[in-house]
């Protein structure tokens, strides 16, 4: 198995106003936008010092209707048989393995709750794991579930995610918090069953690493984004807050430091 099976690899924001997302996100968490050059579309490559963090593009015609999203990729090197284990252990797949000229190969998936979720392939190195808590970088992954038991069966046995710390809490009324990683490697993200009663149906979620939570947090607003829950204060001493961007696509900040 490749050594970066089963990790996030990349991150795509599809939305209804590409000018507008570049300045806010460049705003607010500290990015450099530059074109891809990808012949026959508008690709902007996200830039965290020389090292590209994210892509934001405008939502495709073939996708027209779907609401502006953040989307997460996860790392294949057989994705077609990894689209057979994905439906095999109860997934969908949303779009099959399409060719994504001079890059590689994507397609696009469900897990069993309807949580969205792409894969990636490609002959040259990705973007590299960022140090823990680097800025401009992903920092955590966080899914949403329609039911965390379902879920971490069908992610662990797809792509063999391993549990980490589990955190309880139910007195919360919010069930078990499970993290996990990616054979054993560094917590990279956690999941819980989604709460009754949650507006969103099953989603992931990325949290963006920034140096100053409260600084950051003045600038979503500043920029025309909302707060839409926190700041607050996570196991292992961060803080996060959840967000939406001024087209209403979710996403999520962590800092170790307010």
């Amino acid at each position: 198995m490749h050594k970066d099976y089963g990790k996030f690899c990349w991150y795509e924001l599809m939305t209804t106003d590409v000018p507008a997302a570049e300045r806010f996100y460049a705003s607010v968490v500290g990015w450099s936008m530059r074109d891809s050059g990808m012949e026959g579309m508008k690709y902007t490559l996200a830039f965290a010092g020389e090292t590209q963090a994210a892509g934001i593009c405008e939502i495709p015609a073939e996708a027209q209707g779907m609401p502006p999203v953040w989307t997460g990729y996860i790392f294949t090197d057989r994705i077609e048989d990894t689209c057979n284990d994905i439906t095999a252990n109860g997934g969908k797949i949303m779009r099959p393995p399409d060719d994504i000229p001079g890059v590689g190969r994507f397609a696009v998936a469900a897990d069993p709750h309807g949580a969205m979720f792409s894969l990636f392939t490609t002959q040259d190195e990705g973007p590299g794991e960022p140090g823990m808590m680097e800025p401009g970088r992903i920092g955590w992954h966080e899914l949403m579930a329609g039911d965390l038991d379902e879920a971490w069966a069908f992610y662990s046995k797809t792509f063999g995610w391993t549990k980490d710390m589990a955190v309880d809490m139910s007195e919360g009324g919010m069930g078990i918090y499970q993290t996990f990683a990616v054979r054993g490697g560094n917590a990279i993200g956690g999941m819980m069953t989604n709460p009754p009663g949650s507006p969103a149906p099953p989603f992931w979620g990325y949290y963006f690493v920034v140096q100053g939570l409260d600084a950051a947090a003045k600038r979503v607003t500043d920029g025309g984004g909302t707060i839409v829950m926190g700041p607050m204060e996570v196991p292992g001493g961060a803080w996060i807050i959840n967000c939406t961007d001024p087209q209403g696509v979710f996403f999520s900040l962590v800092a170790m430091h307010r």
